[in-house]
């Protein structure tokens, strides 16, 4: 039996994180950074992924900035083909990008509910099968798909909740499908965390959201990156199918 524990094989590991411009995926990306991996940094606005692969880049790593519409197929692809051009491989992917368009449901416009489908669960199948045969080819891999608290359902986020729980869905299912490949698909559901989106929400309301946290404190993006960073190393080896709650307590799903 080894003794030896760590993150090694995460050095020099090319890694795709969709959604990487900023907030959550920014934030990923950097720990992955940190590692010593190669990271593929997409956003849907290209300047804004090239700055933020630009400021990683100086930590001393390689990176790749692409834009990236997720709910579209071909763009997926392109973005895989990319990676894989680049440097040979795809090890791991976090299918990170997502939106919300919240509204009550009795207001809530078809439009409204297809988009965040379209990014948030169609986006993860597009990404995913995307990687799959370069995953496939080496016999390994590793992908972790962004779930949310929210999964559980949320008034307000009828779309969201369900784009969410669609995810994890797909990864106890994928994850059981590629096991026999030596893929491992597994899922974070994050709670109440600090990003520019959640800054916008009215000091009230966020002290209350924060007073209903047993650990009574939001969660920073470094808190769900550092349980990505397990999930993408070979300390989760025999761990496939499953979804890692990172809320500070919060019940929700």
């Amino acid at each position: 039996m080894s003794t030896k524990y760590g993150l090694e094989n995460l050095k020099d590991a090319v890694v795709v994180v969709t959604g990487s411009g900023r907030g959550i995926g920014r934030g990923i990306a950097e720990c992955f950074a940190a590692q010593g991996s190669k990271v593929v940094i997409t956003d849907i606005d290209h300047a804004t992924a090239a700055a933020t692969a630009a400021e990683i880049a100086q930590m001393g790593v390689e990176t790749l900035a692409m834009d990236c519409d997720v709910s579209k197929y071909e763009q997926a692809e392109a973005l895989m083909n990319k990676a894989v051009e680049k440097w040979g491989k795809i090890d791991v992917l976090v299918n990170n990008a997502g939106i919300t368009q919240d509204g009550l449901f009795l207001r809530m416009k078809p439009e409204q509910w297809q988009k965040v489908i379209d990014i948030n669960l169609t986006g993860t199948y597009n990404c995913a099968h995307a990687v799959v045969n370069h995953m496939r080819k080496a016999r390994k891999g590793a992908i972790i798909n962004i779930s949310s608290i929210a999964a559980g359902g949320n008034p307000g986020q009828a779309n969201y909740s369900a784009s969410k729980a669609g995810v994890l869905g797909f990864t106890y299912a994928l994850g059981k499908e590629l096991a026999p490949m030596g893929i491992r698909v597994n899922a974070v559901a994050p709670g109440f965390i600090k990003t520019p989106m959640t800054d916008k929400i009215p000091d009230k309301i966020r002290e209350q959201m924060i007073a209903a946290i047993p650990l009574k404190r939001a969660g920073e993006p470094d808190d769900i990156a550092k349980v990505i960073l397990f999930l993408a190393s070979d300390l989760a080896g025999y761990v496939t199918a499953q979804c890692v709650h990172v809320n500070g307590g919060l019940a929700g799903l």
